[in-house]
């Protein structure tokens, strides 16, 4: 739909001027007519080259969506009717992207579609678990009930998800800048210092010949080395989007020494927050069950899932195949069996949710407290070792003298 540019005056004799969508000029002006502008000059507004190039339009985040979430719950529980709660906050979008899809759905809402099929043209920016969670809403007459668990919901998991990146943040930094120190001490400084050596003609010290040595091995191979470095993220990546590579790499991470105990208790978390939210919201356990799956981020605990929906659905407890996949700890199985017990499962789940929260929080600053000393140590002991390789010559030339 065009897209008309307009100014005007307003019934006191203000300047007013904006955008209005319409089907053409004639529509455009009725509207302008409708919100009493005076004088009204419109034209079309120039389409932007780049806005059918997917790069260069501005992406949809996750806090795009939340307070979309947020707005939207407000404004049904105040009464307004779904198609007019999608225009105003159509309107009010700063995100170009996200405005276009609110259009559409607003457009498939006004022909009829559902809400929850409107949004499921749109599987990029809204996912299953929003869309079966609007859909319980839309069913049980309860949508801004629905929509504004779906935001805190999502406010938790952008917490959980930015807790996470700070505790890799750290690490990652301090591993590039040891790596570019390295790279550099040993391409650049040590040939000085080779040539340096070489006049003396005297038999260096071993450290100093193995470090020689590797910066001779770099300076000769230093784009096999990017090359190789550039082919093993290839390869791991097209192993990583195979069905086995997928469940082998996800199974290291649970099992890896450090790391594993903080991937598993998120997934956890994860787990236990997204079934609590869609039981609370009305969807049928199995399906909910279906779409945690699918969001698990993690392919074993999506088996060890669908396991869980497959064995429920032939009439036993939840508990039992949670028990049975290895993948829960003893602790979880026996709440969420305590809580199908007495018919608070939904309950319960969330408290366990409360807690892993808690629990990944104290296992972040644990990891950062422990990798900062390491980090320290390792970055010292690697220049440390270098310098003293690189100076053992002169102390001895000092020594002879």
């Amino acid at each position: 739909m065009p897209v008309y540019v307009w100014k005007g005056k307003n019934q006191h004799g203000e300047k007013r001027k904006g955008e209005i969508e319409a089907p053409d000029q004639a529509a455009a002006l009725n509207q302008l007519k409708r919100m009493r502008i005076i004088d009204p000059r419109i034209k079309e507004k120039p389409k932007d080259l780049l806005e059918s190039i997917p790069f260069f339009q501005p992406k949809i985040t996750g806090k795009d969506i939340v307070v979309f979430t947020r707005q939207l719950s407000t404004m049904i529980d105040a009464g307004l009717p779904l198609v007019q709660c999608l225009d105003i906050l159509a309107n009010q979008q700063d995100n170009a992207t996200f405005k276009r899809v609110l259009r559409e759905v607003q457009k498939d809402v006004e022909s009829g579609t559902t809400f929850a099929d409107s949004m499921r043209k749109h599987p990029k920016v809204f996912d299953n678990l929003y869309t079966n969670m609007i859909e319980a809403g839309e069913t049980g007459g309860i949508l801004d009930t629905i929509l504004s668990r779906l935001a805190l919901f999502m406010e938790k998991s952008m917490a959980l998800k930015k807790k996470i990146k700070g505790a890799m943040t750290y690490p990652l930094i301090c591993l590039a800048i040891s790596i570019l120190i390295l790279g550099v001490i040993l391409i650049f400084v040590i040939p000085v210092f080779e040539e340096m050596f070489t006049s003396f003609g005297s038999t260096l010290p071993v450290p100093t010949q193995i470090v020689i040595s590797m910066s001779n091995f770099f300076k000769s191979n230093v784009i096999f080395i990017i090359l190789g470095v550039a082919i093993f993220i290839f390869a791991f990546k097209k192993v990583y989007n195979t069905e086995k590579g997928r469940i082998t790499i996800d199974r290291m991470l649970l099992r890896a020494p450090v790391f594993g105990i903080l991937v598993r208790k998120v997934a956890v978390a994860k787990f236990t927050r997204t079934l609590s939210t869609m039981l609370q919201s009305g969807v049928p356990i199995l399906e909910a069950l279906q779409v945690v799956a699918r969001t698990a981020g993690n392919k074993v605990i999506e088996i060890a899932v669908f396991r869980v929906s497959d064995a429920i659905a032939e009439g036993r407890p939840i508990a039992e195949p949670l028990s049975e996949s290895g993948v829960f700890p003893n602790m979880v199985v026996q709440m969420i069996n305590v809580g199908e017990s007495v018919g608070a499962l939904d309950t319960m789940l969330e408290k366990i949710a409360d807690f892993y929260d808690e629990e990944v929080d104290q296992t972040v600053e644990n990891l950062t407290a422990m990798i900062e000393p390491f980090m320290m140590v390792f970055l010292g002991g690697m220049i440390g070792g270098l310098v003293v390789a690189m100076y053992l010559p002169i102390f001895k030339i000092a020594s002879v003298v």
